[in-house]
C-alpha cells in the first residue's frame, strides 16, 4: 500500500528550562534593598508593601513623585515602575489591596490601548 507524499513532520524543539538563577540583577539600581525580607510564597514582602502603600498618595506637582521614589526607595523611577508592574501581576497584591491594584490595572491598560492607537 502507497504512502501519501505529505508534509514533512516539523521537529518542535523541546521546551527551554528556567535560567538558573532569575534575581540576578541586570540594572545597577537593581539590588536589593538590604531592609527586604523574603516573604513566604503567596504573600508579600516588605518592600511590595511600600510600594503598595506609596502607590496609594496623589502627587499634585510633576517631578515630585519620581524624586520622592529616588528618596524613599533608592531607586530610578524606571526600576520603580518595573517592580510595579510585576506587582500588579502577583495575586497576593491583589488580594492585599483589591482596589488600588485594580484601580493601577486598569490605568495600565488604558495607557497600552493608548499607545496602540
Amino acid at each position: 500500500m502507497p504512502t501519501s507524499a505529505g508534509p514533512e513532520p516539523v521537529a518542535v524543539p523541546p521546551p527551554r528550562s528556567a535560567p538558573e538563577d532569575e534575581s540576578t540583577p541586570t540594572a545597577p539600581d537593581a539590588v536589593a534593598a538590604p531592609d527586604a525580607v523574603a516573604a513566604p510564597a503567596g504573600a508579600l514582602g516588605e518592600r511590595e508593601q511600600e510600594i503598595l502603600a506609596f502607590e496609594r498618595q496623589w502627587w499634585r506637582h510633576a517631578g515630585a513623585k519620581e524624586q520622592a521614589i529616588r528618596d524613599r526607595f533608592g531607586l530610578s523611577a524606571t526600576r520603580y515602575y518595573q517592580l510595579l508592574n510585576a506587582l500588579l501581576d502577583n495575586p497576593a497584591a491583589l488580594a492585599a489591596d483589591p482596589v488600588l491594584v485594580g484601580r493601577l490595572r486598569r490605568l495600565r491598560a488604558s495607557r497600552a490601548r493608548n499607545r496602540r492607537r
